[in-house]
């Protein structure tokens, strides 16, 4: 079992920028794939990003390529997403994940992942 804690979400004007942290925890949680996620008031989960265990796949939605980057720390356990050019359409929570494999579509659904953080809340003033 893979622990998440996410952190780094508060309240940012548009154009501006914030970086989210996932700090996980558990016996194999550096060889774990990480994904983020968001959701938004009356919509469904969404993909945002992920990265494989050792850094080297990343994958992104199209809304925010370009202007987010996934990325491991050097321990592994740690991963983050630089959120730049924000826009109040990316306002919602959002949520680590991760899963022991990641495949190679590209595009990921909540399912794929079978750990997940409490979320934490990212809103964009216009």
């Amino acid at each position: 079992q893979v622990q998440l804690v996410e952190s780094g979400g508060g309240l940012v004007q548009a154009g501006g920028s914030l970086r989210l942290s996932c700090v996980t925890s558990g016996r194999t949680s550096r060889t774990y794939a990480m994904g983020w996620f968001r959701q938004a008031p009356g919509k469904e989960r969404e993909f945002v990003a992920a990265i494989n265990w050792s850094g080297s796949r990343e994958y992104y939605a199209d809304s925010v390529k370009g202007r987010y980057t996934i990325s491991r720390g050097n321990d592994k356990n740690t991963v983050y997403l630089q959120m730049n050019s924000l826009k109040p359409e990316d306002t919602a929570i959002y949520y680590c994940a991760a899963d022991s494999t990641l495949g190679y579509s590209g595009h990921y659904y909540p399912t794929d992942f079978g750990s997940w953080g409490q979320g934490t809340q990212v809103t964009v003033s216009s």
